[in-house]
């Protein structure tokens, strides 16, 4: 296995622990959905997805985690955006 693969399978396993990690997280009650650690957890995990599934092709699931980063994203912006 090259070093790349090896980078790219790491941020894969990453991007695992991070979602389903926020994920269990939320439903033990010790993060919120709203809070900025569970949207950052899905941002970045998302992302670290959508390379894995990139350099392996898997297009479908590559789109798929580009709408859940998308999603994350308008949820921590949305804030910013409320009118007072």
């Amino acid at each position: 296995m090259s070093q790349q693969e090896i980078i790219i399978e790491t941020i894969g396993w990453l991007a695992s622990v991070l979602i389903v990690g926020s994920y269990a997280l939320n439903l033990w009650g010790k993060i919120e959905t709203n809070s900025k650690t569970y949207m950052w957890a899905n941002i970045i995990g998302g992302l670290f997805f959508v390379m894995n599934t990139y350099f392996h092709r898997a297009y479908p699931s590559m789109v798929v985690n580009i709408i859940w980063v998308i999603i994350a994203l308008i949820l921590l912006i949305k804030p910013f955006f409320k009118k007072k």
